[in-house]
């Protein structure tokens, strides 16, 4: 990073800045773990030699906080995909169903975002249309911090939800659904081969919450891939010049990932790889009546404390997950 030139390019040099501040992190985190562990087994050696049930107290207490932060650096090591230590663009979309199904929808945004407070992520929405009655019918969030993709890239796919509806007066049980899609963010816009011919930018006034500055003017962004089909809008922000900025990063990062798709099928038909596709399909399901439980069809975890999970708590799913993709990496 000191050559001459390094940073003639700020968008490759940050990359590559990024990524080593990254691999510096983790070498300080197993520098410093392993510095606790050699402290904790003085500590112990020295309360062996003097029968101190105080000191095996206190080194009791400290080895959770350690088991813990163990088992982080572990799971971010099953992280070995390029993307993976990247940021993440959450996209949500409720299914057929009307009131019911954005009502799902919003709850899943709801889930996530307690998730990203809980990580320590910031976050930012990008886009949102409002439900008619009740809900959502779009969200696009964007969430910053290290390897926010490698570990919500697990819960792309459909949500189904069984529940009794809070919108039937008869109190019938239904049955909801609602897609996640999770896309890392580009470091390098190079990465992706884009003309703007390509491109169909069009502006409108926004919809929904934001202020009467963002209704009276054309700030929101729509934006068309014309090759793919591929459409991305922005209106969260007042200024069309941001909302654009923001349309475009959600566009290359869904461009990117079907170019990586489309290289994926290609070395699939060379090698005969018929490994299960679950891009789209139903990943999970959030039984509400006539019990309560959730439960991932991929790998079988379940949590029966469905109000935890939908507070955020969708750490064991995540790690069920990678955990199951490093295990079919070693049997591949």
């Amino acid at each position: 990073m000191a050559e001459p030139g390094f940073w003639e390019n700020q968008e490759t040099a940050q990359a590559i800045s990024r990524k080593s501040s990254l691999h510096k992190k983790t070498t300080d985190q197993w520098g410093g773990l392993n510095t606790q562990v050699e402290e904790m087994e003085t500590l112990y050696e020295l309360a062996t030699e003097e029968n101190d049930q105080a000191t095996f107290s206190e080194i009791e207490t400290a080895l959770d906080p350690l088991e813990k932060q163990l088992a982080e650096i572990e799971l971010q090591s099953l992280m070995s995909e390029p993307d993976d230590s990247h940021n993440a663009i959450v996209s949500i979309h409720p299914g057929a169903g009307g009131t019911e199904s954005q009502d799902w929808a919003e709850m899943l945004m709801r889930m996530y975002i307690r998730w990203m407070e809980a990580q320590g992520y910031t976050y930012d929405t990008l886009d949102l249309q409002p439900g008619d009655e009740a809900g959502i019918k779009s969200v696009t969030i964007e969430v910053t911090g290290d390897y926010a993709y490698g570990y919500l890239k697990s819960e792309t796919g459909v949500h189904r939800l069984v529940r009794i509806s809070p919108f039937d007066s008869a109190h019938r049980r239904h049955t909801s659904f609602a897609s996640v899609s999770i896309l890392p963010e580009i470091d390098d816009p190079g990465e992706i081969d884009l003309n703007e011919s390509d491109l169909t930018i069009d502006t409108y006034r926004a919809s929904g919450a934001g202020g009467q500055h963002v209704n009276k003017t054309d700030s929101a962004v729509r934006v068309t891939h014309l090759p793919t089909g591929t459409v991305v809008q922005c209106q969260s922000e007042r200024s069309q010049l941001r909302n654009r900025l923001s349309a475009m990063k959600v566009l290359m990062a869904r461009l990117y990932l079907l170019q990586q798709e489309e290289m994926r099928k290609k070395m699939e038909e060379k090698g005969g790889d018929k490994k299960e596709i679950s891009w789209g399909s139903q990943i999970r399901t959030y039984v509400f009546h006539p019990y309560t439980l959730v439960k991932d069809h991929r790998t079988g975890a379940d949590v029966g404390d469905i109000q935890a999970v939908m507070d955020g708590a969708i750490d064991p799913f995540i790690q069920a997950f990678l955990r199951r993709e490093e295990g079919d990496g070693k049997d591949a």
